[in-house]
């Protein structure tokens, strides 16, 4: 049986940067990591850019994640989920609709594509309750805690991995997340980044995961090969007993990690799996490296690494460390560029920069963290504009209060100017599952932002526009209901046209604000 894992917190130590080890091929894609954006094997077959160019939304609950990811016109259509606050049991719930398929007992992403799941403002932290990836592509999760996952014991989630993907995945880029448990396999835990069955294109960069029995695998056994093209860079990997990673076949790329306590492995590399291990800082670990609990072999190249009171056990069996001196038995080409940080910065530069709540802080490829480059916002700019649920208006006055109201359908025992009389208890609805509600003043107004809050029993808005009903420009469109941000504009009418929705929708309030 494995050890408990004892918590243990520790002072990280600068060091003076090194060069970056030859051999690199580098190209115009090192800029991407300055800048911020997706890097490694996430930016390949196609790119990563999760819900970019879609509707922002906001979730304070798992029930508000997966009504967004339900409330689209499709389960491709873009999507950026912020989220803050605690999610856990008590708050997500399972959520129907023709876009997505959930559950009430884990965040579901399953049989979507286009989603960014994003912590903002005071953070976001899924407890107990973990996030699942199934026949799913393009998916970004930034800027989150998931911790105390548990496979047993009680409450039970995701089979125990704080992250987990599975069956035909594409295109994952998960980055400045900390996946955390309190214990091992005896505990109730499982692993806290985990891919199987044919999971491709997948970066973790930036990220916290400590704590655990088990770190996380690529492959579920050794005949599940499907797997691979992962990159993991500028992670800390503190107090694990094994599996940082684990890989059964496939290619992984691995620099400029920091490994802590490594307790009994790290890097696993068998059944035919190759990885390329880069300047890395491994410390007051056990068998950092190797081909570990098998006899199917795995392969690795080596360079730029630093071994800090690093112990190896003896070469036998199912037992094949790759120390005391790790050399290269295979070689492994890159098809992406990067920049390497030198070793003895990596334990600096990742305390800075690694985790949930650090400001999305990378580092500049000269062991300097620096900040996201403002010219290439990600999805928390806060220029974006935001979709809060109905319950969280912005600040400011209700402009349609006071103003008129007219459409082009209403539906029987339904007025226009029941989204303007402040009441949520009475609504409008088209006679169909299509139709246009307008607020009108008169003299020129400055409109920023509309609230869209709809009544109990309403249908789904499928996808909308927001227009300039003056000249017919579109200001905004997307899917569901919420806050709708755009550019100022000066109108004496704006109207908000449903072009499809599952049901009939209720608007209880077409809200309007100046900023």
């Amino acid at each position: 049986m494995r050890r408990a894992v004892a918590v243990r917190l520790s002072a990280l130590l600068a060091a003076g940067a090194l060069t970056a080890a030859t051999g690199v091929a580098l190209s115009t894609t090192t800029a991407s990591a300055a800048a911020g954006g997706v890097t490694g094997y996430a930016t390949q077959n196609g790119g990563t850019t999760g819900g970019a160019g879609g509707q922002t939304v906001r979730a304070t609950t798992g029930t508000a994640i997966h009504q967004a990811l339900c409330a689209r016109a499709g389960s491709s259509t873009p999507l950026t989920i912020q989220v803050e606050g605690t999610i856990n049991h008590a708050n997500t719930t399972k959520v129907s609709g023709p876009s997505c398929n959930t559950a009430a007992d884990k965040i579901e992403l399953k049989q979507v594509s286009n989603v960014t799941i994003v912590g903002v403002g005071d953070g976001a932290v899924f407890d107990q309750l973990g996030i699942h990836i199934r026949e799913a592509s393009n998916i970004v999760i930034q800027n989150v805690t998931v911790r105390n996952v548990k496979k047993s014991g009680s409450p039970t989630s995701n089979g125990g991995d704080a992250i987990g993907m599975e069956s035909d995945v594409r295109n994952v880029w998960v980055d400045h997340v900390t996946l955390e448990a309190s214990g091992g396999e005896s505990e109730g835990y499982d692993g806290l980044f985990d891919m199987k069955d044919n999971t491709q294109y997948v970066t973790l960069s930036y990220s916290v995961l400590r704590n655990s029995g088990r770190g996380g695998l690529i492959g579920s056994s050794e005949s599940d090969r499907s797997n691979g093209y992962v990159t993991f860079h500028h992670n800390l990997y503190e107090n694990i007993d094994s599996r940082a990673p684990l890989l059964r076949g496939g290619v992984a790329h691995l620099y400029n990690n920091h490994y802590k306590r490594l307790n009994e492995s790290g890097i696993n590399s068998r059944a035919g799996a190759r990885a390329k291990v880069d300047n890395n800082y491994f410390e007051d670990s056990k068998d950092v490296l190797g081909t570990f609990y098998t006899d199917q072999a795995g392969y690795w190249q080596v360079g730029g690494n630093v071994f800090d009171n690093v112990t190896w056990s003896s070469r036998g069996g199912d037992n094949n460390p790759a120390g005391p001196n790790p050399t290269s038995n295979t070689s492994v080409s890159i098809p992406y560029g990067y920049t390497l940080d030198g070793a003895n910065c990596v334990p600096n530069v990742v305390a800075q920069t690694a985790g949930a709540n650090k400001g999305l802080k990378v580092s500049d490829g000269g062991c300097t963290p620096q900040n996201p480059d403002p010219t290439d916002p990600g999805p928390t700019d806060p220029g974006e504009p935001t979709e809060p649920g109905p319950t969280d208006p912005p600040a400011g006055t209700n402009l349609s209060l006071g103003a008129g109201a007219d459409g082009s359908s209403k539906a029987s025992g339904t007025s226009y100017g029941n989204v303007i009389d402040g009441s949520t208890s009475t609504y409008w609805s088209p006679s169909g599952t299509t139709g246009s509600v307008s607020v009108k003043w008169g003299s020129a107004t400055t409109v920023s932002k509309v609230g869209i809050r709809t009544a109990s029993g309403s249908g789904t808005i499928g996808a909308y526009r927001v227009l300039n009903n003056d000249t017919g420009a579109v200001l905004a469109s997307g899917s569901g209901a919420g806050v709708i941000g755009f550019s100022p504009v000066s109108l004496k009418k704006i109207t908000f046209e449903i072009t499809s929705a599952s049901g009939t929708p209720r608007i209880a309030e077409f809200e309007t604000y100046a900023n």
